[in-house]
């Protein structure tokens, strides 16, 4: 049995308990011994980040080899055409090699999560896309580099499951404990 916390990650806070610029950190939300993140988000994104106290589950998490599907809900510049949402799942070509999305969906309704501070800028949200992108890689930056290669950079971007764990109805800056049995 491992202890593993889902933790909606707010933006412009790092995934990590210290930082040498006095930024935001996990430390601000988190007040729990022995549990470290299974894998990163960046900085300027949202939404779901695990952290256990067991090594194991870490490295089952957080591992490539694994293929979890981790979600994200994507705004981007624009409304990408079909051809640029089927080069996505096709492979785009980035510095470290070609990504793929496992399954990409242009969404017809807005998601409804918590305005972000700051706030997208109004003129960017008038001609705004939502997409849902899917993954089980997890390259540096993968989401933010592939829809800027194929023309529609990233506006904001809220990861919402990592392999069966979720948001769940968390808000920005909450957590929830849960005791989990370790992968075979």
């Amino acid at each position: 049995m491992a202890t593993l916390i889902r933790f909606f990650k707010p933006y412009r806070v790092l995934s990590q308990f210290t930082d040498s610029d006095s930024r935001d950190t996990l430390a601000r939300f988190i007040d729990l011994p022995n549990v470290y993140p299974a894998g990163r988000l960046d900085f300027d994104s949202e939404g779901l980040l695990l952290l256990t106290d067991d090594g194991a589950l870490q490295a089952h998490i957080a591992n490539p080899i694994y293929k979890l599907e981790k979600t994200y809900l994507v705004q981007v510049e624009g409304k990408p055409n079909q051809d640029s949402l089927n080069q996505l799942t096709r492979g785009v070509q980035l510095k470290d090699g070609i990504s793929r999305a496992v399954r990409v969906t242009l969404l017809t309704v807005s998601p409804s999560f918590p305005e972000r501070d700051p706030p997208i800028a109004p003129r960017h949200r008038e001609t705004s896309t939502w997409l849902q992108v899917i993954l089980n890689t997890g390259k540096n930056r993968q989401v933010r580099r592939m829809l800027a290669a194929v023309g529609h950079p990233v506006l904001r971007l809220i990861r919402t499951r990592i392999g069966p764990w979720t948001l769940s109805n968390l808000q920005p800056g909450e957590w929830r404990r849960e005791t989990v049995h370790l992968p075979q």
